[in-house]
């Protein structure tokens, strides 16, 4: 796998700005569609053109104001024949616009980029921002075209050795390039006060009351359902003063919601644990938790919560799956004194009330300890700078091609 040094200044390859073409399948709220923005933007400081082909979203207005252009386009689309319809109207657009390098984010439009590529002569950038599960030969055949890019970035080593497994013809075309976050936005002292009592009063959280967060999107391997025993035990033993925040769309699963609701009713917990919907102000919601979970029970690809969270210096517990041990310093990887936050066996309601109840044992130096080093791990491995250098990097070097010999 490819991990070279960041670049940052693209303008000086061959004398002229690229022109970047991202598609995704709409800029409604995700990873991806964070990431297409914040590469958007590097891009417009970089005096490059930054284009994002969608659907649109509620984030099309930021993915404009930040020097990226939206472009209209049906790439939600899943049917077959729509699929075959869209390269050819893909292929037109870069022909149009002159697309130095087109860059795909989910399957249904990277097949749809592929094609068009192919077609146009352009040059291909995948970025494989989950673990894409399924191990039939037609999901495989299906998730395989994230892996078809002339580059193939994963967001973690962890997708940088499942790249590698399922797909060894990748060899040599893969980087690995960290997600990024804003450190800007995602920094305590950015974040006034009035802010977050906001978000405590239309939680319905007293000022006595501490916030163990889970930030996600409803779904069946997001860990809700973990974290309701989780909180069911602590009950038991004994915590009160606390309320469990689920903030996250539930992109219409209505059936996990009635589950989830009817798993907190029968746990006696109607009073404790919250649903409360899509966040728009997260680092807020990070700074006023005492505690983020993220217990996640199937391999994460990246788990941006979780690096937020320590930037925010608020201490973060998750599963031990996926990319997400590689984000969190804790044992045995380092002396317990020097973690950032804790690491539990998926699925483990009890290990998770134990980190849980470890968080808030922290006596008041022993928490700002641990804040301050997480917010320093989050500086050093996961900002948009470094991310965006990496990326804009690996653009130069795909259109540079091979070096001569």
């Amino acid at each position: 796998m490819l991990q070279g040094p960041p670049f940052s200044d693209p303008r000086g390859l061959q004398g002229a700005a690229l022109r970047i073409l991202q598609i995704v399948p709409d800029l409604d709220a995700g990873g991806a569609e964070r990431t297409s923005i914040d590469i958007a933007e590097a891009l417009a400081e970089a005096g490059c053109t930054a284009l994002v082909a969608s659907e649109g979203g509620r984030m099309v207005s930021e993915l404009q104001a930040k020097g990226g252009i939206w472009i209209r386009f049906p790439a939600r689309a899943k049917n077959p024949w729509s699929m075959a319809l869209n390269m050819r109207r893909l292929a037109r657009l870069i022909r149009a616009e002159r697309i130095d390098i087109v860059h795909a984010r989910s399957r249904a439009p990277a097949w749809v980029a592929y094609g068009a590529t192919r077609l146009t002569k352009t040059p291909f950038v995948t970025t494989y921002h989950g673990s894409y599960s399924g191990t039939g030969i037609l999901k495989l055949r299906y998730n395989s075209v994230m892996a078809k890019g002339d580059l193939v970035i994963a967001n973690s080593l962890y997708t940088g050795a499942l790249i590698a497994r399922l797909y060894p013809g990748t060899a040599g075309k893969v980087r690995v390039i960290p997600r990024g976050i804003d450190l800007r936005a995602f920094a305590p002292g950015a974040v006034e006060s009035a802010r977050v009592e906001r978000l405590r009063q239309a939680w319905g959280v007293a000022a006595d009351e501490r916030i163990v967060l889970l930030a996600a999107r409803l779904s069946p391997w997001k860990g809700h359902k973990v974290l309701v025993e989780a909180a069911r035990l602590l009950g038991e033993a004994g915590l009160t003063d606390t309320k469990f925040i689920f903030a996250g769309d539930s992109q219409g699963r209505g059936h996990l919601v009635k589950e989830i609701d009817e798993a907190i009713g029968k746990a006696g917990l109607t009073n404790v644990i919250r649903r409360v919907g899509y966040c728009a102000d997260m680092p807020a919601a990070l700074l006023a938790a005492s505690v983020v979970i993220v217990p996640s029970t199937q391999p994460e690809a990246f788990g941006r919560v979780a690096v937020e969270a320590q930037a925010m210096g608020t201490p973060v517990i998750v599963s031990n799956l996926g990319a997400l041990p590689e984000n969190v310093v804790a044992p045995p990887q380092c002396e317990a004194a020097q973690r950032t936050g804790w690491i539990v066996p998926a699925g483990n309601a009890q290990e998770l009330a134990a980190a849980i109840t470890a968080a808030f044992g922290l006596g008041a130096s022993a928490r700002d300890a641990l804040s301050m080093r997480a917010r320093t791990h989050a500086e050093s491995r996961f900002s948009v700078a470094r991310m965006s250098a990496e990326t804009l990097a690996a653009y130069a070097a795909l259109i540079a091609g091979p070096p001569d010999g």
